[in-house]
């Protein structure tokens, strides 16, 4: 693991017109970490990813991917200092995001749907791009899924869709949003058992989510977010084992209830 960060955020800031959703943010994401971002809901989490590869352009601060400044011309910018639209791909080129929603062509098949952003975005020809789109199907346990629409495919199938189309740019980094929060309970765990197959690859992921066992046990570092700022962060043992501050302390505790009467009921079963 490099002693740099790949993606770096210093003091970011964010706000929809009087509305200060992040408020400061200071981040380091090492190559092969996990980053997994709790919180309430409404905390920035999101908004935070988002701005991670300006899909959300923020606006005070810096967002750094290895090494370079992302969005902006100079670090001591004005929003005239936007950079070009051609700059910002380049600079955000290693990284792909997975979002909550699938975003399936409807009218594409699987493999198309992975294919086409390759043709599209990469100028890859369509036969080279549906090699590396199959490769990527294959990763994720669906290559017998290739011709099927999205019509056709579970919740889970299309999530998974998704994190093919992601891995088929083959990013450095994979953000991740609430990624099984539009799955039914019964589809969540054919999606967990993919990232954490990415994770044991070494892939680097900064995930926002409310499975909160699936993080303690997948993170390297947990983020803790209360109304637009990081409120603690550290590995999983602290944050859910030894919390430092009473509002963790009060966001975890339905959680840590419900985890308790799991195993007192399997002890006295």
């Amino acid at each position: 693991m490099s002693d740099l960060p790949i993606l770096k955020l210093i003091a970011v800031g964010k706000s929809y017109g009087e509305n200060r959703v992040l408020k400061g943010i200071d981040l380091d994401v090492m190559r092969g970490e996990i980053v997994t971002l709790i919180g309430p809901s409404g905390s920035g989490k999101t908004t935070a990813l988002r701005c991670m590869n300006f899909l959300e352009a923020y606006d005070e601060g810096e967002v750094w991917i290895k090494g370079q400044l992302l969005g902006y011309r100079s670090a001591g910018r004005t929003a005239k200092d936007r950079d070009s639209e051609a700059s910002i791909a380049e600079v955000r080129r290693p990284i792909s995001m997975v979002f909550q929603q699938f975003n399936l062509w409807p009218h594409m098949n699987a493999l198309d749907n992975v294919a086409t952003p390759l043709v599209l975005a990469k100028k890859m020809n369509k036969r080279d791009a549906r090699a590396k789109a199959l490769a990527a199907l294959t990763r994720v346990g669906l290559e017998h899924k290739a011709d099927a629409y999205p019509a056709r495919l579970s919740g889970g199938q299309q999530q998974r869709v998704g994190i093919a189309r992601a891995l088929a740019i083959e990013p450095e980094v994979i953000l991740l949003d609430e990624p099984t929060s539009a799955l039914d309970p019964e589809l969540v765990e054919e999606v967990l058992n993919v990232i954490r197959s990415l994770a044991q690859e070494g892939m680097t992921m900064v995930m926002v989510t409310h499975e909160m066992s699936f993080a303690a046990k997948i993170s390297d570092k947990v983020v803790f977010m209360e109304a637009g700022k990081i409120v603690e962060a550290g590995p999983p043992a602290q944050l859910f084992g030894n919390t430092r501050t009473p509002r963790l302390q009060q966001f975890l505790k339905p959680w840590l209830e419900r985890s308790l009467n799991f195993v007192s009921e399997g002890v006295t079963s």
